[in-house]
């Protein structure tokens, strides 16, 4: 569901309507969609959806009350928000679902139940029961890692380490390879400095920091380069050279892939004993209720989970 004053029920309901999204339900409260104007059918389980999708938009009642105002949440509505990412988790380890997408949720409405993470990929981490995962920003031509991600740029460069890169590149080998299908995974690494420290010139952090974590990798047998001058890994050229870049912090890695497609950046979770996506933005609280929000970046979620969720049975039937 996401945050019900945001923008979540409206692009679900445009998502269905595409005919581009791969069958999915939505956990939600039935009439809250129906308000909004979708053509919504009422299941009791998620083995009715494939079926109810070919006539409306599925809609697993949350069970719970949930009245919003669009572009103003309510911290009323906090334990459904909850609730319903809860239920998504239970639903995929249980197998009944492929593989969980989550609409943007508004944090600041969750604290004031109990909500102590910073966002969804750490509460799903603990729903799973896994420390390492990482997060994968995605569009067709581009796939990035950040190694920090929501910290100053000063903090950034403060946490960023040897062991935190392994571990963001390792995840990431793992995970382009059980869940887009890539037999040999090729990892760039971003340098930090301009044109990667010109070799301690402009910096020491990558012949200290990003070196000793290419050296071991490369032990492990990942296939990495690197450090790359962040202002060149990006060009049309290079990219064709890798899988996915491993960047050094947050804006470095969605500066190049918003450039490049921001409609159909798509937020993927690596790590997880199931598949997860999300649209890669917010709740949009100044257009929604407006009909403006564009679903592209759902749409685009929905297929890449379906088309993770395929590429992961295939690797465990192997």
């Amino acid at each position: 569901m996401g945050e019900p004053a945001g923008v979540g029920g409206e692009i679900a309901i445009k998502a269905w309507r595409s005919g581009e999204a791969p069958p999915f339900l939505l956990i939600d409260v039935p009439d809250r969609i129906r308000a909004l104007g979708g053509e919504v059918e009422a299941i009791t389980s998620a083995a009715d959806a494939i079926d109810a999708f070919e006539r409306a938009l599925p809609v697993l009642s949350l069970g719970a009350m949930v009245q919003a105002i669009p572009g103003k949440p309510d911290s009323a509505n906090g334990l459904a928000v909850i609730s319903s990412i809860e239920r998504a988790v239970r639903l995929t380890l249980k197998g009944e679902t492929d593989a969980v997408v989550t609409n943007p949720i508004q944090k600041s409405a969750l604290y004031a139940v109990g909500f102590r993470h910073p966002g969804h990929t750490e509460f799903l981490a603990e729903l799973a029961g896994v420390r390492q995962v990482e997060m994968m920003l995605a569009v067709p031509e581009l796939r990035v890692v950040p190694v920090t991600i929501h910290v100053s740029l000063k903090d950034a460069i403060a946490l960023l380490s040897t062991d935190r890169i392994v571990e963001a590149a390792r995840t990431t080998a793992a995970s382009l390879q059980r869940d887009f299908g890539i037999a040999k995974p090729r990892l760039a690494i971003a340098g930090l400095n301009p044109h990667a420290g010109e070799g301690g010139a402009m910096g020491r952090e990558e012949i200290e920091i990003v070196m000793p974590a290419i050296e071991r990798l490369r032990v492990d047998g990942i296939d990495v380069s690197g450090p790359h001058p962040p202002d060149t890994m990006f060009a049309s050229h290079a990219r064709r050279r890798y899988d996915a870049a491993i960047c050094l912090y947050h804006d470095q890695a969605l500066i190049p892939l918003k450039t490049l497609d921001f409609a159909r950046g798509v937020n993927v979770t690596l790590g997880l004993p199931f598949v997860r996506t999300s649209p890669d933005h917010g709740t949009a609280l100044d257009i929604a209720g407006t009909g403006k929000a564009d679903a592209t970046s759902l749409i685009e979620a929905l297929k890449l989970a379906r088309a993770m969720a395929d590429s992961r049975a295939r690797a465990l039937r192997t």
